[in-house]
């Protein structure tokens, strides 16, 4: 039998019966599009976001494909989740994320001062439609993967507020969307629920494997409202009485107080099929976070709520794990624990190992989290889990990569996937380019890969760059104005940020200094990248509550370089090659006309309020 005859057309709309009085005339609307890209995301999470971008920045033509009316994921306003990643070591302080995911932070930063969470959406809609080879498809849904033997030609896809059906042919495809139905649908390898102790030898599995997955959780925010404020509870609250309950046991995790941001242990999960109980699940939640702020309103305990109230509660539940597909590798929990190195390392994380309550906040014996195992720096994440074992030009980046559900405990937070994003779109641009599947790209270009994630100021831990056409290297003398710390050499290790206690920086002594770069012959030049500073130990993510701590920076991070210009010398004269007066991000791109040169300045005029300047890393290219 023809399969093909099975399936049902979505755009086949010769039923219709429309008279359209404009023209006077019948007519049957016209649903159905077909596209073509060299490269489909599919996820608009933050993972998605930076694969999409990575992708077309390095020269792919890139649709992203998000089933939502607004990008984000987890993190939009939707859901309202923190995009926390390497958000604190057992340091006290962060080591945290670079590349595109810093880059999206600081462009809040500057576009969001007042953090709110739906000019947030629109942040990251500015920066996705900037993108000149990027196209991006909202209220689209991939419904199911079409196959040519054992790759996916095309993705078919449903957008309901213009009820389209959509058709995407791509080379690559990226499935970023946690749940990952166009993967399943392609019929790519994965696993659900958690694994034996004694299949992957890990002390935080369960004795058995068994189905359980990470809950979801519905969020909720609560305002002073300066006067006292009433709440009587909807028909669909469930009533919470758990408070006494944990208390007794000691459990603290399950606190009442802070209550303006909501509880994240109202959390619901699944011991056999989340994405099958998602309704189910949303309807509990509901009713969950109702009886919970019930609770904190009318239970007499806790007077200090009395002047609150709610200002915003979620419809949408926030999911922690559905599908983990299965690469050439599964990363576990003793790669994240014992720190093991990869050859193929294009990611890392740091988030503690974080196993929430099997059964959440429908188990009230237990405590909502079950441990927190810190980690005192950060671990590395191998290629060879980002792509698929069975589908040749499918990869993916999130919450749904090839790891078991203890080692899912920690890589699930939204900047480690936004890491992982900006690794496999990179690499599907690469295969793109050189006409090669992922796995021959792991097997044979994986230096190529880390060399330009590095280059693109993604971090890859213990892996120095050596990038062979930077000509910075080559530079037979680089010498600065001033020093304050560090050494001006160390702008050329390949180490893109101070590491496990050592120094990889130079700073200056005040503002207004220079660094020169000579050759001993003179080179032609067209593009000069300088790595500044960030201060990668306080996070930049939009907090709901905005702190100013040593962990928190509630602005523009002050050391970051405001404005700089670059010279060069032709003959005996300084031409001035480029300026930036407003700089906005960690990495400073200089393009200009190719010009040949044995002598550049770069002039560091001011930051955003340090005192002196800290650089990283300059590279010179043709």
């Amino acid at each position: 039998m023809n399969q093909q005859a099975n399936i049902i057309d979505l755009s086949d709309r010769s039923s219709d019966r429309w008279l359209q009085m404009g023209t006077g005339e019948r007519q049957t609307p016209q649903r159905k599009k077909s596209f073509t890209s060299d490269v489909t995301v599919i996820g608009g999470g933050m993972a998605g976001i930076c694969a999409a971008v990575a992708a077309a920045r390095n020269g792919a033509k890139v649709i992203l494909v998000q089933d939502r009316s607004v990008l984000g994921g987890n993190a939009s306003s939707e859901i309202r989740v923190i995009v926390h990643g390497v958000t604190k070591l057992t340091t006290g302080l962060a080591d945290r994320e670079t590349g595109i995911i810093e880059e999206i932070l600081l462009h809040n930063r500057f576009m969001n001062s007042q953090n709110s969470f739906t000019v947030w959406d629109h942040v990251l809609y500015d920066f996705v439609v900037r993108e000149p080879n990027l196209t991006l498809l909202f209220d689209t849904q991939a419904l199911k993967a079409n196959m040519d033997g054992d790759r996916i030609a095309s993705a078919r896809c449903w957008q309901g507020p213009t009820e389209t059906e959509i058709t995407i042919h791509a080379k690559q495809f990226i499935d970023c969307s946690g749940d990952g139905l166009l993967a399943a649908t392609s019929g790519a390898y994965y696993r659900t629920g958690r694994e034996a102790r004694s299949e992957f030898n890990e002390r935080f599995a369960p004795e058995k494997a068994d189905g359980w997955t990470l809950g979801a959780t519905i969020l909720l925010s609560s305002d002073d409202m300066g006067k006292p404020m009433p709440f009587k509870a909807p028909s669909f609250a469930i009533p919470y009485h758990g408070d006494d309950k944990h208390s007794s046991k000691g459990h603290d995790d399950r606190s009442i107080i802070p209550f303006q941001e909501g509880f994240w242990w109202v959390e619901v999960g699944s011991d056999f099929d989340i994405v099958g109980d998602f309704d189910e699940i949303r309807h509990k939640l509901m009713g969950y976070a109702y009886g919970v702020w019930d609770y904190v309103k009318n239970s007499g305990k806790y007077p200090e709520a009395d002047n609150y109230a709610l200002g915003w509660v979620g419809s949408v539940p926030g999911r922690r794990e559905s599908r983990r597909f299965i690469g050439d590798f599964i990363l576990s929990e003793s790669d994240l624990v014992d720190h093991k190195h990869f050859e193929d390392t294009v990611a890392f994380g740091g988030w503690p190992l974080d196993e929430h309550n099997p059964g959440g906040i429908e188990n009230l014996e237990d405590p909502p989290s079950f441990w927190h195992s810190h980690f005192d720096k950060v671990y590395e994440i191998p290629y060879r889990s980002l792509y698929s074992k069975n589908v040749s030009n499918l990869q993916f980046a999130g919450r749904n990569v090839s790891v078991t559900h203890v080692a899912l405990s920690s890589t699930r937070l939204m900047a480690t996937c936004a890491t992982m994003g900006q690794a496999v779109g990179t690499a599907a641009a690469m295969c793109i380019e050189k006409g090669i599947t992922p796995r021959e790209l792991s097997a044979n270009h994986i230096k190529a890969l880390q060399e330009q994630l590095q280059r693109d100021d993604a971090y890859i831990p213990n892996h120095a760059a050596s990038d062979e056409q930077n000509l910075a290297k080559q530079a037979t003398r680089i010498v600065a104005s001033s020093t304050s710390s560090g050494d001006v050499k160390l702008l050329l290790d390949g180490v893109p940020r101070d590491e496990h206690g050592r120094t990889h920086h130079w700073a200056s002594q005040g503002l207004n200094e220079h660094l020169i770069l000579e050759w001993a012959e003179s080179v032609e030049l067209s593009q000069v990248l300088i790595k500044c500073d960030t201060n990668l130990q306080r996070n930049i993510m939009m907090l709901k509550t905005p702190r100013d701590s040593e962990n928190y920076a509630p602005a523009i991070p002050v050391e970051l370089l405001k404005s700089l210009e670059l010279e060069a010398k032709i003959g005996k004269k300084w031409v001035k090659l480029a300026e930036i007066e407003e700089n906005t991000t960690r990495l400073i791109k200089f393009k200009f006309e190719s010009v040949r040169t044995s002598t550049i300045r770069i002039n560091l005029k001011d930051t955003y309020g340090s005192p002196k300047v800290k650089l990283f890393e300059i590279r010179c290219y043709r």
